[in-house]
């Protein structure tokens, strides 16, 4: 059992207990973060003349040789190391030998493993934008495809009005966007350095905290020792953001679900990203939409478990906090690859415009536009409602559509209704009216799409990037 402590226990820890206590079956994740930091701790010493630079040196070759032979896999990291932090510090004094030992000065496992965490969501923040820009580059592609397909929008899942998939896609890009947003907002919030809090009251060594925040890319170091190695917030965070990112593609796939149905058959999912069945050949289901879907339930268990985790504890460094990490490392690695999996189908899907466009007219959709063309022709709106509502039940009885009655079918209804009114329940004409900012008419379209790509122009100037493995 290699251990960070003992010197106060008579007897060694119970095996079970060993195990129970242990996490370096899952904080192994953490290897880089762990010497990353190390690297900067020590680096930091040696500026303060806590250490010679010839042991600064020494440290820092030792700390690089164990994250190179560990990502070539030529040094192994066991279970006989109770966390990645003993792994790391065994190793390195194995490698350097008493030098090794100097490197924990004015360093606990508090702030050490706060670091670690930090940088770690750091990157996973970085990663999960990166692949937020490329899905909204992607809606962005089709609305500009798509600004005449029309199609049926929905309330109560019953057809309303006439859209464009081109709108439709962009109610996906303002959530997306607003969780590309949220992921950067909540980097500036966390980038605030925790090493050199100790194990909750600081040090009496000369520590430079300012120094070691620039050299790790932080703003500069948090501002309460107790605070800094107790604070889960930015985790919460990012699982709260992270489960609304979940949130929007399960709507986006339940869509889609629907939209592949036999009912529907609005769109076809690429082979790539389908599946067939065991007994029945002819099916062909949605399953990658399926599995995001079920997969956000997972990403929601991570955050509630995190926030029945945290709302007990008083300060400062606890115990229960180890249970910070398997959920959170599950989730994050969950969202980038149901991000990943569902820009792939989205890429690929084919959407059938014909079937689109005939749901539009056969739901009725342009029934609001029939009831305000009466009003146009000086008809009472309550009373042009209640005319719309005979055609309508007129057309379900003879199964047919507004627009494909003849014109003395509508005059037996009202003699309001004249030549002009095929051209005023047309899709086109129903669309293309709608022209305020956040409409589906073409030019209010093609004024969100210009925002659009002006947005993804910046976000692309000031993108981060992903630190190298």
């Amino acid at each position: 059992m290699a251990q960070l402590w003992g010197g106060r226990f008579q007897e060694e820890t119970d095996e079970l207990v060993y195990r129970f206590n242990a996490s370096i079956s899952f904080d192994q994740k953490l290897l880089r973060e762990d010497i990353e930091g190390s690297i900067a701790h020590a680096v930091m010493l040696a500026k303060q003349n806590i250490l010679t630079i010839e042991e600064k040196d020494d440290i820092v070759r030792g700390l690089t040789g164990i994250r190179e032979d560990a990502e070539k896999g030529t040094l192994a990291i066991t279970e006989e190391y109770e966390d990645i932090h003993s792994f790391v510090e065994a190793n390195l004094i194995k490698r350097i030998g008493d030098t090794g030992k100097k490197l924990h000065t004015g360093r606990s496992r508090n702030d050490q493993v706060a670091l670690d965490m930090k940088l770690y969501t750091r990157r996973q923040i970085i990663e999960t934008e990166r692949l937020l820009r490329e899905l909204l580059s992607q809606l962005v592609s089709m609305m500009e495809e798509h600004l005449d397909t029309y199609m049926p929008g929905f309330t109560h899942l019953q057809k309303a009005q006439p859209v464009t998939l081109a709108h439709h896609l962009g109610a996906y890009f303002e959530m997306f966007r607003r969780d590309l947003l949220r992921m950067k907002d909540i980097y500036r919030r966390m980038n605030y350095c925790p090493l050199g809090s100790g194990a909750l009251a600081g040090t009496t060594y000369p520590l430079d905290r300012d120094y070691t925040a620039r050299l790790l890319g932080f703003e500069g170091p948090t501002l309460n020792s107790m605070d800094s190695v107790s604070d889960r917030d930015y985790l919460i965070e990012f699982l709260s953001a992270a489960s609304t990112i979940m949130m929007h593609l399960s709507r986006f796939c339940e869509e889609i679900i629907i939209w592949n149905s036999n009912e529907y058959q609005f769109v076809e999912i690429d082979d790539k990203f389908s599946t067939g069945s065991s007994i029945m050949p002819q099916k062909k289901n949605p399953d990658i939409a399926e599995l995001i879907r079920g997969k956000t339930g997972r990403v929601y268990g991570a955050l509630l478990s995190l926030l029945v985790t945290m709302k007990g504890l008083p300060l400062a460094y606890n115990k229960d906090m180890q249970e910070d990490k398997e959920q959170t490392f599950d989730a994050m690695d969950t969202v980038k690859g149901c991000l990943r999996l569902f820009c792939g189908m989205l890429r690929s899907m084919r959407f059938r415009k014909d079937v689109m466009a005939r749901s539009a007219v056969n739901g009725f959709t342009n029934a609001t536009d029939a009831a305000d063309y009466l009003v146009g022709k000086k008809v009472p709106f309550r009373d042009a409602h209640a005319i719309i509502g005979r055609l309508v039940l007129y057309c379900i009885e003879k199964n047919t559509s507004i627009d494909a009655l003849s014109l003395e079918e509508l005059q037996a209804v009202s003699p309001a209704f004249e030549a002009d009114i095929y051209d005023a329940v047309s899709l086109k004409t129903c669309v293309e009216k709608r022209l305020t900012i956040g409409a589906p008419g073409q030019k209010a379209m093609k004024q969100a799409l210009a925002l659009y790509r002006e947005f993804l122009k910046k976000e692309r100037e000031s993108e981060r990037e992903i630190p190298e493995e």
